[in-house]
């Protein structure tokens, strides 16, 4: 029997393909903390994606958008992604969901940790072998999520999700360019850097430095060198940096950075760029931590919230359950972080680093991995086995 009960409300989106199959995992942590703790969710499962646009020619149920910003405390979504599941305009089926409520929602930023737990090894020129020691990879980057190289589309995602008339750019000439030409704009405001930036500092103020030096750090990686837009959002963090006399101001180039990412990871703690350099750096920062299905993420703003695995929806895996839900159960584990700290609730924010020990406990004994670093589990079970740790450590306390 729960005492002192708190609910919230939580949309969960299963999405297409394998997201189906992390989300029930998801869906189990949230029902092994309600069932050992004074913490209620109130579940809403919408049926969404490119599969279900195949069968009933919508993305999701009219209202959905609405119910995810009205009536949810915090959204999680499976993934999205359906062979041959494409909108008369060419855009992927199932696009309104994730990214209309990206830009709807004003989700700034793509916050992506990135950790190396003990036991996982790295699968590197065909077989498993460790290269970075537990300990060594442990930072966050944040990614601008609404602005960038994504804006046009991000912008017609979230009118198509509320209904409205979809957003296209204005047409551009290009002088010194001949024939077709197709082009996407990379609108990189004040506004938008400064929010995501600040953010960045505050996370850094709630982590333990990074893992070479105990330095709290935050990295600002652009290509100010080359184009206007890094250059506002570097003299954007330079700004912001000033405010922050107690955290180490730091700067790199994309490419540069895509070498040190790799040779020396545990240099960085909190690492902040635009839309298109955090979507390629961070799934190279996947690789440090074990590969996709260890990857978890938070898109997240001033108001809303929505937390999922990185992988996709990796069709030729669906319904064999075999992918791993650990980036799955570790977005569980950042939604109880924001909402334990959105709301004043230092509970929450516990259960939240124990679903992050038991995650740890799981990989640490080595009996169930999933077959992506080199075990033979099943994804429910290794769901399952976390979830019991989970509910021991409760129970415990």
């Amino acid at each position: 029997m729960r005492q002192g009960m708190s609910d919230h409300r939580i949309t969960v989106l299963p999405g297409d393909g394998t997201g189906r199959e992390v989300a029930l995992e998801a869906q189990r942590i949230l029902d092994t903390i309600q069932n050992h703790s004074n913490h209620g969710f109130e579940q809403t499962v919408i049926d969404c994606g490119g599969e279900h646009y195949l069968a009933t020619g919508e993305e999701w149920a009219e209202g959905s958008f609405e119910l995810c910003k009205n009536e949810t405390d915090a959204i999680f979504l499976g993934a999205i992604g359906y062979p041959g599941a494409r909108l008369p305009n060419g855009d992927l089926a199932g696009g309104s969901v994730i990214l209309g409520l990206r830009s709807g929602l004003d989700l700034f930023a793509n916050v992506r940790p990135i950790k190396l737990y003990d036991g996982v090894p790295h699968k590197i020129h065909g077989g498993f072998r460790q290269i970075w020691e537990p300990g060594m990879v442990d930072m966050t980057i944040l990614r601008e999520n609404t602005e960038g190289l994504y804006h046009a589309l991000l912008r017609r995602s979230a009118d198509r999700a509320q209904g409205r008339e979809e957003y296209e750019p204005e047409p551009m000439t290009f002088p010194g360019i001949e024939g077709e030409v197709a082009y996407d704009p990379r609108p990189i405001s004040r506004h938008g850097s400064e929010r995501l930036i600040r953010m960045g500092f505050e996370i850094a103020q709630t982590r333990n430095g990074a893992p070479s030096d105990g330095v709290r750090r935050v990295s600002c990686i652009d290509k100010s060198n080359v184009t206007r837009g890094c250059q506002l959002f570097r003299a954007t963090f330079s700004d912001i940096a000033s405010q922050y006399p107690d955290t180490e101001a730091d700067y790199g180039y994309i490419d540069a950075f895509m070498q040190w990412i790799t040779r020396s990871p545990e240099h960085y703690d909190t690492v902040v760029t635009s839309n298109m350099f955090g979507d390629i750096s961070t799934d190279l920062g996947a690789v440090l931590q074990g590969g996709m299905g260890m990857a978890a993420s938070g898109n997240i703003g001033d108001q809303h919230a929505f937390f999922e695995p990185v992988h996709g929806s990796a069709p030729k895996h669906a319904g064999q359950n075999k992918v791993n839900p650990i980036a799955s159960i570790n977005s569980i584990q950042m939604m109880m972080d924001y909402l334990g700290r959105k709301n004043n609730d230092d509970d929450l924010v516990a259960v939240g680093r124990l679903i992050d020990e038991s995650v740890a406990d799981h990989l640490r004994e080595g009996k169930q991995l999933t077959y992506d670093i080199g075990g033979t589990a099943s994804c429910s079970d290794v769901g399952m086995s976390i979830a019991n740790r989970l509910a021991d450590k409760l129970k415990e306390r």
